[in-house]
């Protein structure tokens, strides 16, 4: 357990600089422009990667004017309502260099003197920490972690050179996930651009249509490509490649309801709307197949190599000609599918708006020549995702019994031996 020299302080104690939101009449919905500085939002803040896909801007001189309300690279930030127990580190956003607080964020720096900030980063991500926030205001309507709660909330640190080695130890593990991460973004990178010059601009094709030999391509892998194109209703496509839709070549095939998903015990994947949900002792696609949404405001596009379940909120895509899926499922990532709406009060995917969407169809061999392509780099892929999953179970393990002082520096370095 924690030893002696282990002391316990409040939040502002430790703090070099904290900030609250603005006050919601400093900063409204009519303040936001289309370009300027970042305005940090509570779905902005993911662990120690921000994500920046959804923004919102100020203009130069409303951020000036919220002085008080600046963050900075590094800090420490948290939402203030709604999904309170949350915390990220500010990770830059290319192009940007300055930041302002939305009216539902608060910001940290530690003064590092005191504490480190890795360290407080990961208390506050210690379940232990977050149920508590949580069982703070546990009979509001709407979750509240305020600015004074954030002040007044109490930490307890072991010595520096003890909060840098398990900061240490932590981070090692999230740097390697992310790592994997940032890799699976550039295999995946690598598959889009083979199918854009192959399928979408074509450039094997016009590269023997000229003449030329075929960019990066062995001469077997070139041969498999047709030397021009052709009229087809109107259309210019690879000759011998088809022009079609999507009913002509697929139908899709409803998920069933289920009731209990199970952890990874069990064997196979279940799929909803938006992807990934649990495992289940049962499959109903009994081989690789594509799950596409059907009911929600966001209706993912996914792949899986193996046998799955899909609820009732997706469907799954079954061929009905000889295609190969890995091109199918690039090819229907080309397409806003949750444009494709059925006119219902629930957001929905149509069938018969999916069955008329144009495809131009590759021959075969094409199409399964792509997908050993992308099957080594999704084993890549899968690969980097199991070993995260392996990661983030250490860290899990590990961080808790760590911040309590259950184990030692030593003991914890030993548990990380062998992990490369």
């Amino acid at each position: 357990m924690a030893g002696n020299d282990w002391k316990t302080y409040r939040i502002q104690e430790i703090a070099a600089e904290m900030s609250d939101a603005p006050f919601g009449s400093s900063l409204k919905t009519k303040d936001y422009v289309d370009c300027g500085v970042l305005v940090i939002q509570g779905k902005n803040i993911q662990g120690r990667r921000f994500d920046w896909a959804d923004r919102r801007h100020v203009t130069q001189e409303k951020y000036e004017s919220l002085s008080r309300n600046h963050c900075f690279p590094g800090d420490l930030v948290f939402p203030n309502v709604g999904t309170i127990g949350k915390i990220g580190i500010l990770s830059p956003c290319i192009g940007h260099d300055k930041y302002l607080l939305s009216t539902n964020t608060m910001r940290l720096r530690p003064n590092e003197d005191i504490a480190i900030r890795d360290y407080v980063y990961y208390f506050f991500c210690w379940n232990k920490t977050v149920q508590h926030i949580h069982s703070i205001n546990s009979k509001s309507v709407q979750p509240v972690f305020n600015y004074t709660t954030l002040r007044d909330y109490r930490i307890t640190l072991p010595p520096l050179s003890e909060q840098k080695a398990i900061a240490h130890i932590l981070g090692t593990l999230d740097d390697k996930i992310e790592l994997n991460r940032r890799m699976n973004e550039t295999l995946e990178g690598m598959a889009r651009a083979i199918f854009k010059s192959w399928f979408v601009d074509f450039d094997p094709v016009r590269a023997k249509m000229d003449g030329r030999p075929v960019p990066g391509m062995d001469a077997a892998t070139a041969e498999l490509f047709p030397d021009g194109f052709e009229d087809v209703d109107g259309e210019l496509v690879p000759k011998g490649w088809k022009s079609a839709r999507w009913g002509d070549i697929a139908t899709l095939v409803y998920g069933k309801g289920l009731r209990d998903y199970k952890d990874r015990v069990a064997p196979y994947r279940v799929f909803g709307t938006n992807g990934p949900v649990g495992w289940h002792d049962a499959s109903l696609c009994p081989g690789e197949g594509i799950i596409i949404g059907r009911k929600g405001a966001y209706r993912g596009v996914h792949y899986w190599p193996e046998p799955f379940y899909v609820i009732d909120t997706a469907f799954y895509l079954a061929p009905t000609c000889d295609i190969d899926l890995k091109w199918a499922f690039y090819e229907l990532l080309r397409f806003d599918i949750n444009s494709m709406d059925s006119g219902s009060a629930i957001p929905s995917t149509s069938r018969e708006d999916f069955y008329g969407i144009p495809v131009c169809v590759p021959s075969v061999r094409v199409q399964r020549h792509f997908g050993s392509i992308v099957d080594h780099l999704f084993a890549k892929k899968y690969a980097n995702e199991e070993q995260s999953a392996s990661l983030a179970a250490v860290r899990d393990a590990l961080l808790p019994k760590l911040l309590s002082g259950e184990i030692r520096i030593g003991d914890a370095k030993k548990t990380m031996e062998g992990i490369n």
